[in-house]
């Protein structure tokens, strides 16, 4: 079926498949996605804490960047009001004291467009204007996916009828150092002209769309295997939907680079368990393809290397895209809280722990108490070389703790390693994470029971307490909240190395 045969088979029913930028790229990404977000939406998982955090830090970036443009003015209808919005952009375009217009709507081609800053460059012949239509992420730099972005923006404002001076990307630059005061918008953003290759994709645009639109008129979605491209740029909301019915030990599942998967998956290999046993895998896939408890000879020795008083520390940060406190970068981690489990020879764990829970410098405060419940003695296990890169940045910050930093880093062991290098569990599914580790090799205890499950929701729950909630009753169960999810990530720690330590006795 042609392009035109559909508007004349259906015509009711192509004017309600009316695309977005959004669902151009989902198109892009996988044109069974498109066709359930637009049949079949429900299908989809809602995003997570963390990603949901992540497209609030865009909202904020956006409405930010605005302020670089003085004089600006925002299109104030929403985004379900289309033809309220558009008549607001055409008026808005024709006033030539206007500057720079927000979220501006355009619709062409069968694609609404709202653009998220369209800067008055010029005036041309005849007293039109020309435009630079900028697009504002909260990433750090340019990425493909920013370029499909702007090519179907950039192709439904260009056949609405405007001149386009350029077509940019304005980014954060982590290059950025605030000082205090009023942070400095020219410096924080970077505005990357990108009209060159932005040009270079738009002409593709149309059959593109096109091939879109003739997909959403069939009676049932297009089928496509999961695949890498279920992951790329963004995750597919649709994966559980589309995978709900793959075997346990579906061969996607095998850890590691992807390449080893589809070589396998071209050779008719279904499962992990089809996997020739002559096939080349990483150390980490083979203990996923063998499925079978493995216990070092050496875990033993190296458990028992620990010195007393041993300490257990975890840390939670914050990375804020616009810094609020001196001498910080944009996305610099920002350290909140801490976490110490410390357990004596006598068995006795005793439990100490921070929580900054004020829109204030927290940096100070955190690693002074950090190095009261340190000490100087004992062996420090955390896990993951996190805590390490966490307090070389504050060694920086802070010179005058630099030798009591040193003298900690020595001290610290890394349990993920450890693991990583002695100790395989079926049940890690090839995950090393703690999340995955903990319910495996010590099944009474998990994360499930409590309100936070991962860092990233508790980042974005620390920043909700702090720079958005004011009653004072959900500020103090986001703060219960936080501590038990750090408590829970050392106590963790303790009771691996105690069920790790039975298991490498009875493997002596």
């Amino acid at each position: 079926m042609t392009i035109a045969d559909a508007h004349n088979e259906y015509p009711t029913t192509f004017a309600l498949r009316r695309l977005s930028k959004s669902k151009f790229l989902s198109g892009l990404q996988c044109h069974k996605r498109l066709y359930l977000e637009m049949h079949q939406p429900a299908l989809a998982t809602p995003p997570d804490a963390s990603t949901q955090a992540i497209l609030d830090m865009g909202t904020e970036i956006g409405v930010l960047a605005q302020q670089r443009f003085r004089g600006g003015v925002l299109v104030k209808s929403g985004f379900r009001q289309r033809e309220a919005a558009i008549a607001e952009t055409a008026a808005l375009l024709q006033d030539p004291m206007i500057p720079a217009i927000f979220e501006g709507a355009f619709e062409y081609d069968g694609v609404l467009v709202r653009v998220d800053i369209l800067e008055r460059v010029q005036n041309g012949e005849g007293g039109s204007s020309s435009w630079r239509l900028i697009e504002v992420k909260s990433s750090t730099r340019v990425k493909d996916v920013h370029l499909d972005d702007l090519s179907i923006q950039s192709h439904v404002v260009r056949g609405a009828g405007l001149r386009l001076d350029a077509t940019c990307l304005m980014h954060i630059d982590t290059g950025y150092l605030y000082r205090g005061g009023e942070v400095d918008l020219q410096t924080l953003f970077s505005i990357e002209d990108v009209s060159e290759a932005v040009s270079d994709r738009r002409g593709s645009v149309p059959e593109r769309l096109a091939t879109m639109k003739v997909l959403l008129l069939e009676s049932k979605a297009p089928r496509i295997e999961p695949d890498q491209h279920c992951h790329t740029p963004y995750e597919c909301p649709f994966w559980a939907h589309c995978t709900k019915d793959k075997p346990q030990r579906w061969i996607y599942h095998l850890p590691g680079k992807k390449e080893i998967v589809s070589q396998l998956v071209r050779r008719g290999i279904v499962t992990i368990d089809d996997i020739p046993d002559d096939t080349r895998l990483s150390d980490v896939q083979r203990k996923v393809k063998d499925n079978v408890e493995w216990v070092s000879s050496e875990l033993g020795r190296i458990l028992r290397s620990l010195s007393y008083p041993i300490h257990h520390l975890d840390a939670e940060t914050v990375m804020l895209a616009l810094p609020r406190f001196p001498f910080m970068r944009p996305y610099q981690s920002l350290p909140v809280q801490w976490s110490n489990h410390i357990e004596l020879e006598s068995g006795e764990v005793a439990h100490q722990e921070f929580l900054h829970g004020e829109a204030s410098d927290p940096r100070k405060r955190w690693v002074e108490s950090l190095i009261e419940s340190l000490g100087e003695t004992g062996s420090i296990v955390v896990y993951s070389a996190y805590e390490e890169s966490l307090i070389r940045q504050l060694a920086e910050t802070f010179p005058e703790f630099n030798s009591t930093f040193k003298a900690i880093m020595k001290r610290l062991w890394d349990l993920l390693s450890v693991i990583k290098n002695h100790y395989y569990h079926p049940a890690f599914n090839g995950s090393y994470s703690i999340k995955s580790v903990l319910p495996a090799v010590v099944p009474s205890l998990g994360y499930d029971d409590l309100a936070i499950q991962a860092g990233g929701q508790a980042a974005a729950e620390y920043y909700r307490m702090v720079f958005v909630e004011s009653d004072w009753v959900e500020q103090a169960g986001i703060r219960e909240a936080l501590l038990r999810y750090c408590e829970r990530d050392t106590l963790a720690m303790v009771e691996l190395r105690r069920v790790l330590g039975e298991k490498a006795d009875r493997h002596i």
